[in-house]
């Protein structure tokens, strides 16, 4: 891929797809960077070859400490570096007891029924990232936060990124430093309802990280340099 954003024409014989003389009609410019996600080892292996930002899913700073040990050691073996961003959904609201009271709203609109199809079906996933998530919660509802304000609800009715940051704003704002304290530096966030929720997190967290210089808006015109004074940059929040 990176040839061909760079003008060159490829010619591939692989195992499943092979082309000849590719060639792209118009070149990106500038060339966008690489986001790549997965938690088996061959995943690992091509993000430390390929990718220019690794993407894990919300599971706790233990378990991300170690897959971002993990990843460094194996793109120090190529001779690169990566960058590190996390998936997440969030409810933050001005108490902790209002945001939990919102995840056991929807807590509480999760048929049983549903839990235990959607379960079974992700259970027959092959993908580790998957079976990651599932092992969080292992499908009961009694134990659902597994780290502070990490709650692992979301999961019980849908794949993929299951977790959710529950609390306050200055307790989503200090989970959110203890991850940035691990190497990530992009976040990747949405909730439920998601516009309201994009809402809340907007005025009520990222001003107290913005206050910490955790944050800046991606508008400010000030001069930027290389390496970024400001150590974690809050991706828009995608669904």
């Amino acid at each position: 891929m990176r040839e061909l954003w760079q003008g060159r024409t490829v010619d591939l014989h692989g195992e499943h797809l092979r082309v000849q003389d590719a060639k792209l009609a118009r070149v990106p410019d500038p060339v966008p960077q690489v986001y790549f996600g997965g938690s088996s080892p061959i995943a690992g292996e091509i993000a430390a070859r390929h990718a220019d930002v690794y993407l894990t899913w919300g599971e706790p700073p233990a378990q991300v400490a170690g897959k971002l040990d993990r990843l460094r050691s194996l793109a120090a073996a190529e001779g690169r570096t990566l960058r590190f961003g996390i998936r997440l959904h969030v409810i933050t609201r001005d108490t902790a007891e209002q945001a939990w009271a919102e995840a056991n709203r929807l807590l509480d609109g999760f048929d049983p029924e549903t839990v235990a199809s959607v379960q079974a079906g992700l259970a027959r996933s092959e993908s580790e990232g998957q079976r990651r998530m599932l092992a969080l919660h292992g499908g009961r509802r009694d134990r659902l936060e597994i780290h502070p304000n990490l709650w692992a609800g979301i999961g019980l009715v849908r794949g993929g990124a299951g977790t959710a940051l529950v609390g306050s704003h200055e307790e989503v704002a200090e989970r959110i430093k203890e991850y940035h304290a691990l190497g990530i530096d992009e976040f990747i966030l949405s909730g439920y309802p998601h516009l309201e929720e994009a809402y809340w997190f907007g005025e009520g967290v990222l001003p107290r990280l913005a206050a910490q210089g955790l944050w800046r808006h991606p508008a400010d015109n000030e001069a930027v340099p290389a390496a970024p004074a400001t150590p974690a940059v809050l991706a828009p929040f995608a669904s």
